[in-house]
């Protein structure tokens, strides 16, 4: 079986209650499973929430990876038989740093986690610190993916460099609150037409801390066209099929040797200095970090 089929999960979830939300997601993904969902992927945060006040605060809600929730998520996919990725706060043991991150988890146990690498002024990731891993690529046996987190899509790059990695599939949880809809109007489409791969952003609902979260999440094929996008304001999963072989085959035809692109292969990376040049000024995180 060549194509898969992958379920979003638009989803509320409780603040700083893990076991409340473990059990959400446990409930949704034995639902997708029966839809005959082969990966599930959940919202940015849905673990714990995202709206805390300080560093402490989210820290509470933190734990490290693996640990309790990715093992009682990848006990889930064992008996549906299916793979997962959520969104959680990591709490690094030996660093002691904080990080928004997902966890991919499947039959096997965890696969692979992901730090968010790009940082908006907003909600935890005013004291989280910024992804220090490069990023990367997992073959669950036949379906290549990567993960990005919300704002990271903000950046054309980060999915890019997931394509040259060769992701058939780029999943991206989020948590879009009311300013960010611009973002979820283009965002999928945007970098699934660039890049020639799926791209599957899930957003949560709900109100948290202040802030309305807006749904609208959304997955696009490999030539950008739109495969789904949800209601506003509403939970509910929804299942897009995936082509891993249509998104490896980089080049488009449309008339043989008179009209075909490629947007991956045809690139000019030795004119593109200026993209890994060092900032003067490196991010860091923020400095509100109490």
């Amino acid at each position: 079986m060549s194509t898969w089929i992958v379920a979003g999960v638009q989803m509320d979830c409780k603040l700083a209650d893990r076991s409340a939300n473990i059990r959400r997601m446990a409930d949704a993904l034995a639902t997708a499973a029966e839809r005959g969902a082969r990966l599930v992927v959940f919202p940015e945060c849905a673990l714990s929430g995202y709206g805390f006040g300080t560093r402490d605060q989210a820290l509470a809600a933190a734990e490290s990876i693996p640990g309790p929730a990715t093992d009682a998520i990848a006990q889930e996919c064992r008996r549906r038989g299916v793979w997962a990725v959520f969104g959680l706060l990591e709490r690094d043991p030996d660093s002691g740093k904080l990080f928004n991150a997902c966890a991919l988890v499947g039959p096997a146990g965890l696969v692979g986690s992901y730090r968010k690498i790009h940082l908006p002024c907003l909600g935890a990731d005013r004291f989280t610190d910024p992804g220090d891993r490069p990023f990367a690529v997992h073959d669950l046996g036949g379906l290549k993916i990567g993960m990005n987190i919300c704002f990271d899509g903000s950046f054309p790059e980060s999915a890019r460099i997931l394509t040259l990695l060769g992701a058939d599939l780029i999943v991206l949880p989020t948590n879009w609150a009311t300013n960010a809809r611009k973002m979820a109007e283009l965002v999928s489409a945007a970098r699934a037409w660039e890049n020639h791969v799926y791209y599957l952003a899930v957003n949560r609902v709900g109100d948290e801390a202040g802030f309305r979260y807006i749904g609208l999440s959304s997955a696009a094929d490999y030539l950008g066209n739109m495969l789904h996008t949800a209601p506003e304001g509403e939970q509910g999963i929804f299942t897009i099929e995936v082509d891993p072989v249509a998104a490896a085959q980089k080049r488009v035809v449309h008339c043989h040797g008179e009209y075909e692109i490629d947007r991956v292969n045809w690139r000019r990376p030795e004119l593109y200095g200026p993209l890994v040049e060092p900032q003067k000024e490196p991010f860091v995180g923020h400095q509100n970090r109490e």
